[in-house]
């Protein structure tokens, strides 16, 4: 079975974890003990691409979760679904890394490496056929970003033939937690560039939005925005899990989904969002669900898709829908809305359609967006950086740990690149698409003769 191991690093990304399992243990019908108590046996027909099944029919999260503080694992082992996990599988420090990536990259966070290493090796052995990781983590901190980057080296290194797929909390436009978030994110948004083979992107922002606008929530907590992000982590893997009409794993999203190694960063979404009270007087259907995806209210990052164009989306309906329906209402809204599109990849919407939906709802869909309009969010990060770093403020504390000046140089260099590349790739047409080919080296476009502008 392609089986997926989850890897939770640092605060943000256990408590985004801790809500994905809670998820995902609902719509598997698994208790609290990790034993199976559904009515309906296709829901742990393949529970094992997230849980390994043990002794006396008890399923186990297969997920090495970890932190270089005890606080938050103590609070998850204490919790409804402590029981759940396999002690061994939780490794903690106990300094933390005090929102510095070097310490999670370079000291604090290689002291540990050892450890989850082998608890990663540990289950892998354990698979039959491992699809791949998903990592989750945000990259304003300290252990979410050094040690999180650090971990998608090693990982890579060792596993290159694997997938990788991230969901990334990126610093928001007004809330920020730290004075040196832009360090901390620009050192790993470099290694996610070289390391990462998808890369969903989330901000707080975002979430908040969503759930005060749509979910009509007063004053949201971080479990409710963590909650969406749980639905968007299993919307992604449904048809891996579920029985459907046209199935998807992440192999084969990543393939349809990244056109050019460097751009593997998504837009995600879900839909319905609606709110509680108001959910009896809705009837859901599909062109209501496609409407929602793409909407840019709907979007998990602080970006609207329409200053951008999307190169490639992956749409995954959940619920009995009509896999005709859904591929008419999709192409209807491309041939509606081509100005959005890139014109040069054709039928860049991927459809997959899975027969169990969410618990609670009759339908549901998952949005996946590779748009150009992401370089927005890019482009505040590396605008913040520079403003700190063209004065070497706050810098000592990185160089004290083992850094190199010359690697906060590379990393803006690089996240520069990608803007640029963004920017390229938005702007051709069908026509100057082999002409950038031809002239295009290394990131840098070199002068010569233009390529035959002609297939």
């Amino acid at each position: 079975m392609r089986e997926i191991l989850t890897l939770q690093i640092g605060q943000c990304g256990n408590q985004i974890g801790a809500a994905f399992w809670e998820n995902i243990i609902q719509e598997h019908g698994i208790s609290s003990e990790g034993v199976y108590k559904g009515d309906n046996r296709s829901q742990i027909e393949r529970a094992n691409v997230y849980f390994t099944e043990v002794p006396g029919n008890r399923f186990v999260p297969r997920v090495v979760a970890v932190d270089l503080e005890p606080g938050v694992l103590e609070t998850i082992r204490k919790g409804k679904y402590g029981e759940l996990f396999r002690p061994e599988s939780m490794v903690n420090g106990v300094s933390g890394a005090g929102n510095n990536w070097a310490k999670g990259f370079y000291t604090e966070g290689a002291e540990l490496l050892d450890t989850v290493l082998d608890n990663i090796r540990h289950d892998v052995e354990a698979c039959d056929l491992l699809s791949g990781f998903q990592l989750c983590h945000s990259i304003g901190g300290g252990t979410g970003s050094g040690m999180g980057s650090l971990m998608l080296q090693k990982i890579r290194e060792e596993y290159p033939d694997r997938m990788m797929s991230t969901f990334t909390v990126i610093p928001s436009q007004r809330a920020s937690d730290t004075v040196v978030e832009p360090y901390n994110s620009v050192l790993s948004i470099h290694h996610l560039i070289e390391n990462s083979d998808m890369t969903f992107c989330l901000d707080n922002e975002a979430l908040t939005r969503i759930c005060e606008s749509s979910l009509k929530l007063k004053s949201p907590t971080h479990h409710d925005l963590n909650s969406l992000v749980a639905q968007v982590m299993s919307g992604v893997t449904t048809s891996l899990r579920f029985p459907g009409q046209l199935n998807a794993d992440l192999r084969k999203l990543a393939v349809n989904m990244v056109p050019f190694p460097r751009l593997h960063f998504m837009l995600s979404g879900i839909a319905p969002l609606t709110a509680e009270a108001t959910v009896s007087y809705r009837n859901v259907t599909v062109p209501d669900l496609c409407q929602q995806m793409y909407s840019a209210n709907n979007m998990m990052v602080n970006t609207d898709p329409s200053h951008g164009r999307y190169l490639t989306c992956a749409a995954m309906f959940r619920g009995r829908v009509s896999l005709k329906e859904c591929e008419d209402t999709i192409l209807n809204f491309t041939d509606k809305h081509s100005n959005l599109f890139i014109e040069w990849i054709p039928n860049s919407t991927q459809i997959a359609v899975c027969d169990v939906p969410p618990v609670g709802l009759e339908m549901a869909a998952t949005f996946i967006g590779n748009n150009t309009a992401i370089q927005e969010a890019f482009y505040r990060i590396g605008e913040q950086f520079s403003k700190i770093f063209r004065r070497k403020a706050f810098i000592h504390w990185f160089t004290d740990e083992g850094m190199d000046e010359m690697e906060f140089t590379e990393a803006e260099s690089n996240i520069n690149d990608l803007i640029n590349e963004y920017k390229q790739y938005q702007e051709a047409s069908a026509n100057e698409v082999m002409a950038y080919d031809d002239n295009y080296v290394d990131g840098d476009y070199v002068e010569g003769e233009p390529a035959d502008e002609e297939y």
